[in-house]
């Protein structure tokens, strides 16, 4: 993880607060990136991600709070060609070429880096001449890779970025932008793909009913939530009984196979090859999915489970 002691934050959110009409989507966020890092901004529908990517783009005021990218206004660090985003949708030309949009997209930045660059940094170049209608849905959406690179930015916003794509395709795309963050390139990314934040970012921050719950490495955030997942094929098991045994937190079955979430691994572990026809029994840490279950609930226990995780 890289940090400056010098230059600007490359985020810098204070208190930051916006509402529309009675709902309350993003309440008090601070949050600070440095340049250098690769975020995952995660949450659930509703938690205020794209409320608050918004208005790190300029594309929304907060109601109150402050937030700078690089020193600057969200709008002025983006006049400035400091900041580009992919976004889910829009901004495409069907009946362009591939490389005619991001000529066109180069035209609006007075320092910009060659079209061709761009494009072959986002595995695209072969695609150049194709009209944009005729580019799948992941093409396109390297399209966009390419048309927020063109800028050459210092930071980079993705939301949902690999939305439609196949597992191929997505791993794909990753690379690029992996090999592209290596140059230096601050990235925040939006995703509801948890092995992509996973696999990907330096840092995670999890959302919750607009405000941040969590904040830290991938093994920070894991750590935050106790216990341990067990798994075993268990035939004609009996859910309600296994909900309700000491320690278990919660149960779930895809046919014959059983996956519970305890804070006893050992003693369930023992309940299990004793008193059920239990095979195959595996015990394994926490991933982040299931710690991004337990930290999204809107319960007093998920609560308390993320109390300090914040930076």
């Amino acid at each position: 993880m890289t940090s400056s002691t010098t230059a600007p934050a490359a985020i810098d959110a204070r208190g930051v607060v916006k509402s529309f009409g009675s709902v309350h989507a993003v309440r008090g966020v601070d949050l600070r990136v440095q340049p250098g890092e690769i975020v995952a901004f995660l949450g659930p529908n509703g938690a205020g991600k794209t409320t608050t990517i918004d208005m790190i783009l300029g594309l929304t005021n907060p109601d109150s709070g402050s937030i700078s990218v690089f020193g600057h206004t969200p709008r002025g660090a983006v006049s400035r060609g400091l900041v580009s985003a992919v976004l889910q949708t829009g901004g495409l030309l069907k009946d362009l070429t591939v490389r005619e949009t991001v000529e066109l997209t180069a035209s609006l930045f007075a320092e910009k880096r060659p079209v061709d660059e761009a494009l072959e940094r986002a595995g695209i170049r072969d695609l150049a001449n194709r009209r944009v209608g005729l580019c799948s849905g992941g093409e396109q959406q390297r399209l966009r890779f390419a048309m927020a690179l063109v800028s050459d930015p210092a930071l980079l916003i993705l939301d949902e970025p690999t939305t439609g794509m196949d597992v191929e395709a997505r791993r794909s795309f990753w690379n690029a932008i992996r090999t592209d963050a290596a140059r230096g390139r601050t990235v925040m990314f939006a995703t509801h793909y948890l092995d992509e934040a996973d696999e990907y970012a330096d840092r995670i921050v999890l959302m919750r009913s607009g405000q941040i719950v969590a904040d830290g490495t991938t093994a920070e955030i894991k750590n935050l939530v106790s216990g341990r997942v067990v798994q075993a094929t268990i035939p004609d098991a009996d859910i309600t009984a296994l909900a309700s045994l000491p320690g278990v937190d919660s149960v779930e079955a895809a046919g014959e196979r059983v996956t519970l979430h305890t804070r006893d691994s050992d003693a369930l572990a023992r309940h299990l090859l004793a008193e059920t026809p239990a095979r195959d029994l595996e015990i394994t840490a926490r991933n982040l999915e299931s710690v991004f279950v337990a930290l999204t609930i809107d319960s007093p226990a998920s609560a308390d489970a993320s109390n300090g995780a914040t930076r």
